[in-house]
Order: structure tokens, then C-alpha cells, then sequence
């Protein structure tokens, strides 16, 4: 039996050590903080089919979305609060409108389900939005978790197969024989492995680093603003079709667009922003202003509402907004599942199950060359 050391127990080291223990592997989690405390505890905890272009990011979307699904009735998806809403992305304009349709019709034709919604319709399915939208479009496939509950899950299932998961745990540098990654130094020890496992989100770069094979992983900061806990007025998942070109952008400056979704608690979560601000978690006034008016702009109802915390996270990403997962060629032994920028979330069954198959020789249900680290290598800033 294989021993896998996976870094990191955010949503996507969950999923990996979920999908590598039920494959037999005898699988150690180490996480320097505590469970879901990096990006997943500050994510919206969004599963998304309709933000993603046709590409290899849509094809793991649409096999994590399958086993979204698989896990909510194996696992109990209400004890993580899945939520299968679906999702509305609204245009404001004609122009937008017609440029929204064709970005669903290309969907559509990779497997993504979504239906035209003209102004009636948009306010059939959700009463309180803006007259002023020129249309839209409804993504039944789009669904909702509780991020810091679906990673305890994942974790707890893991651990029913067998898993060890050690918090409060600090990869410090890699243990090498022959040239081959044989475990790591941490601070409570070394720890054996053979195979390891990069699953640290935005810290994957460092954490590369340390392993002495890096990876680019870069941070994007974004604000999530919680109103106070409301009657349902919010039913899906509602963002601006600019949304899709935001995540796609290099830009390092500010970039908004406005997303907007009820949870099961009654709480109106509103976003979002990126920006390239390294590591600073400085709550940034002017740009919780602006996303508060982006999101009353959408539900001119939210005016009268009150906020009831701000919080930020930081999005991992890679230079080409694609994660890395796969087997590093510089040192044998080391596996990257890492830099899914706001998608982590989402992604993460997926990227579990791909780094277990590739691990095991299984054949993969996603074909891995798009996301392997050596397309990376060379690009680090």
C-alpha cells in the first residue's frame, strides 16, 4: 500500500485524501492551522458550470459536478448544505444579452444544460431583481456547498478509510534519497511518504518552494460581504455576465462584477473582487462600497438591508488560470493540486479523484496534460 502525505486540508486536499484512502492508499493529511482555515473557510462555497469557458477547466468542472452530486447522496448533503439552486447570469444590455446566449450555446454543446430567460422570465425566477436587465440565462447545474462543512465531511470520510489527519503541522522541507521525494520535514518531525501530495491553495507556491520543486501560485484578494439572516429573496446563485471576463483577466488591478446569492441561513452573501495585493488582508473600504452598490444595482431591495460582516479570502491562481495538478518532473514524488483561483471549491472532486488515478495507474477520467505541472515550469515571477 502506497503511503500519500497530502499538504493542505482545504476542500481540495479533503477531496484528495478522500478519493486516495477509498482507493486503498494509506493516506496522511498535515495542516499547519486547522481545518479549512486558508481560502476554503473564506470561499462562498460556489459549484459552477455556468462561469467556465470550453476548455479543459469546463471538462473537470463537469466531472466534479457528477461527483458533487455522487457525494451529496453517498456523504448526506445536507449536513454540508448542498444545495442544488442552479444559477442565473444576467446581462444588462442587448449587446450583453446576445453575447451571453452565444457563450451558453457553446456550452450547451459541451454538455453544460442552461435555458434562455428573456426579462419576463428573469423575473419569474427571481422576483426582486432590477427591471432594467435586458435577459439572461438559468443554469440548473450550478450548485452550493458550506465549504468549511464539505471539507470536515470529506475529512471525515476520508478518516472511515483509513486516513490520519494531523493539524497544527508544518511542512518544512522535503526528506530525498536517490533523488526521489521519500517524505517531509515537518515541525513535529519528519513524516515517510511515497508519494506527496501539494494541496496548500494559495500557499502551494511556498509550500512547492519548500519542497524545492515551485510552482507559480499567485494570490488574488477578494471581499465577501454577509448581510443580516432574511427571508429567501435571493434564490439562486445571480451574477453579471462581466463575472466570466474577470476571472479570466491578468489584470493586477481591481476588478468588480457583481455576484449575489441567498443561504440556507437567511444571509445574502455579495461579491466580487479581485486584485493582485499579495498577502494582505486589509479590508479595503471604497471596495466594500462599491460591491454593496453593484449588488443593489442587481436586488434593489438590498438598500434596506443591513450588513452584517466583511470578510476576505485569497484565490489561488496560476499564470495561465489553469490549476495544476499532476506529477512534478523535477522531483519524483511530488504531486500539485493547487491553483484553482476561485473554482477550488468546485473543483475539488475531481482534482481528488484525478491525483488518486494517477497515483493508483487507474485510467483518468479527465484527461491530466492540460493541468501537469511542466507546462509551468520556466514561468515563475
Amino acid at each position: 500500500m502506497a503511503r500519500v502525505v497530502i499538504v493542505g486540508a482545504g476542500i481540495v486536499g479533503a477531496a484528495c485524501a478522500f478519493y486516495g484512502a477509498r482507493a486503498g492508499l494509506e493516506v496522511t493529511v498535515l495542516e499547519r492551522g486547522a481545518v479549512a482555515a486558508g481560502t476554503t473557510g473564506a470561499g462562498e462555497g460556489n459549484l459552477l458550470l455556468s462561469d467556465k469557458e470550453a476548455g479543459p477547466e469546463l471538462q473537470l468542472a463537469l466531472r466534479s459536478s457528477l461527483l458533487w452530486n455522487e457525494l451529496g447522496d453517498e456523504l448526506g448533503g445536507a449536513g454540508f448544505e448542498l444545495e442544488r439552486k442552479g444559477g442565473v447570469v444576467v446581462a444588462s444590455s442587448p449587446e450583453g444579452l446576445t453575447a451571453l446566449r452565444r457563450f451558453a450555446a457553446v456550452q450547451r454543446a459541451l454538455g453544460v444544460d442552461s435555458e434562455p430567460l428573456d426579462q419576463s422570465q428573469l423575473h419569474e425566477a427571481e422576483p426582486h431583481l432590477s427591471r432594467a436587465l435586458a435577459g439572461g440565462a438559468f443554469y440548473p447545474g450550478d450548485l452550493q456547498v458550506q465549504p468549511m462543512l464539505a471539507a470536515a465531511t470529506l475529512l471525515a470520510a476520508a478518516r472511515r478509510h483509513g486516513a490520519l489527519v494531523r493539524t497544527g503541522v508544518e511542512v518544512t522541507g522535503a526528506v530525498l534519497a536517490d533523488g526521489r521525494l521519500t517524505g517531509v520535514r515537518t515541525s513535529a518531525g519528519t513524516a515517510p511518504a511515497d508519494y506527496v501530495v501539494n494541496a496548500s491553495g494559495t500557499w502551494g507556491g511556498q509550500v512547492s518552494a519548500a519542497l524545492g520543486a515551485e510552482v507559480p501560485i499567485l494570490p488574488r484578494r477578494g471581499f465577501i460581504l454577509v448581510t443580516e439572516p432574511l427571508p429567501r429573496i435571493v434564490r439562486h446563485k445571480v451574477y453579471s455576465a462581466d463575472y466570466v471576463a474577470n476571472v479570466a483577466s491578468d489584470s493586477e488591478g481591481l476588478e468588480l462584477s457583481p455576484v449575489v446569492e441567498g443561504t440556507r441561513s437567511g444571509t445574502v452573501l455579495i461579491g466580487a473582487s479581485r486584485e493582485r495585493v499579495g498577502f494582505d488582508r486589509t479590508i479595503s473600504i471604497p471596495v466594500v462600497r462599491q460591491l454593496a452598490a453593484q449588488a443593489i444595482a442587481l436586488f434593489p431591495v438590498l438598500a434596506r438591508i443591513n450588513l452584517m460582516r466583511v470578510y476576505a479570502g485569497f484565490r489561488p491562481y496560476c499564470p495561465d488560470h489553469l490549476p495544476v495538478i499532476g506529477a512534478d518532473p523535477r522531483l519524483p514524488g511530488l504531486l500539485h493540486a493547487c491553483g484553482h483561483e476561485g473554482a477550488g471549491i468546485g473543483l475539488a472532486p475531481a482534482t481528488g479523484e484525478l491525483i488518486a488515478h494517477l497515483i493508483t495507474g487507474q485510467p483518468t477520467s479527465v484527461d491530466p496534460k492540460p493541468f501537469a505541472p511542466e507546462r509551468l515550469i520556466g514561468q515563475l515571477t
